[in-house]
């Protein structure tokens, strides 16, 4: 007799919603240094100007990730976060005057989301 081993694997766990909110919210702190850097002319990012767009794609996919894991934990965290994704959303089509304004109108969100989950899992400890 052959005993054979499921090919389904458990699932795994997600990461906490806290270090998810985090790491979206570092993530648009780096898109937003650089994009600050490149506009007072501190950094010339011809040569490799993909470096932002993937510091933003990064961000909307991290943010994404911390909004799923907070609907799926019921994380208060998840409330402050979800408007932040409007103006990541339109920052693709925001012309070039406009970028710097729609990108910062998502900073009060990401602030008050960090907040939250910072006090969320001090109190856990």
């Amino acid at each position: 007799m052959v005993i054979r081993r499921s090919s389904r694997r458990a699932p795994r766990p997600l990461p906490p919603t806290p270090a998810l909110t985090h790491a979206a919210t570092v993530g648009y702190l780096a898109s937003i240094a650089l994009g600050t850097a490149v506009q007072a002319r501190v950094l010339d990012t011809r040569g490799y100007r993909w470096l932002h767009h993937v510091l933003y794609t990064g961000t909307a996919i991290l943010t994404l990730a911390a909004l799923a894991a907070g609907l799926v934990r019921r994380a208060p965290e998840t409330a402050l976060l979800a408007p932040a994704m409007v103006p990541l959303a339109a920052l693709p089509h925001a012309g070039r005057r406009m970028h710097a304004r729609v990108a910062l109108a998502a900073a009060p969100w990401f602030a008050a989301a960090a907040l939250s989950a910072s006090t969320r899992s001090g109190r856990r400890r």
